[in-house]
């Protein structure tokens, strides 16, 4: 009678990690950890997720690697703020740089959305809709929707399956949504209210093809969208 191979346990675990990474990672992104607050301890996440203490210290350390936490010793891991996270520098305070953003973003955007649009879940769905309606919903209060913005941003790169896309959006940090971190001087007479609402008309769009699970229509509102607002920076110069 043959011998069957051990499992390949290694693989199992790495496996495991990944899922408790991506639900933290989800947390993160919906400000249900909030920057400087404290993980769950390794014991609550045993629980939580059902594994064991060797997988959630693997998941921590890929955690740490990609910038979103940091563990202090005998004190526990902690959410690290944007702007403090090893990696990508890109000061965004410009005209000029605001555009160089945007057209960054538009060679990573594009692929990540028609990604979304064939793999997202309704959950993650969910969610761009939950942050699109509390952009509206900062709009209509005059408050900046910098952070909303953000987070739809940064789901739709989740909604790939590809932790690359996620990790380099986290990078980017609130230099994604540069539209506020513009120098005075260099403003004019730009209304940033006023793009904030065609900014949201075309996150609509872009969310209408997610939904509908449609790449290319997903593709053409992206790139809408940052050529517009490539466009309306433009202007300003």
């Amino acid at each position: 009678m043959p011998i069957e191979s051990p499992a390949p346990v290694r693989k199992r675990s790495t496996n495991l990690a990944q899922g408790v990474v991506e639900v933290l990672t989800q947390r993160i992104l919906l400000g249900q950890l909030k920057p400087g607050e404290k993980l769950p301890s390794e014991s609550t996440i045993v629980l939580e997720h059902g594994v064991s203490r060797t997988v959630v210290r693997e998941a921590l350390s890929k955690l740490q690697a990609s910038g979103l936490v940091e563990t202090r010793h005998g004190i526990g891991t902690f959410v690290l703020e944007q702007h403090t996270r090893p990696g990508l520098r890109l000061h965004v305070d410009t005209v000029a740089s605001v555009r160089n953003m945007l057209e960054l973003r538009l060679g990573l955007e594009v692929q990540a959305v028609a990604l979304a649009a064939l793999r997202r879940s309704d959950a993650q769905l969910a969610h761009m809709r939950q942050a699109l309606d509390d952009y509206q919903a900062s709009l209509a209060n005059n408050d900046s929707c910098v952070e909303e913005d953000k987070r739809f941003h940064q789901l739709i790169a989740e909604a790939t399956g590809n932790t690359f896309f996620t990790d380099i959006m986290l990078h980017l940090g609130s230099g994604m949504i540069p539209r506020t971190q513009v120098k005075g001087a260099e403003r004019g007479g730009a209304d940033f209210a006023k793009l904030g609402q065609l900014a949201n008309l075309e996150h609509e769009a872009i969310y209408n093809a997610i939904k509908r699970q449609d790449p290319d229509a997903a593709r053409a509102a992206m790139v809408l969208h940052l050529t517009n607002s490539r466009d309306r920076f433009s202007g300003q110069s």
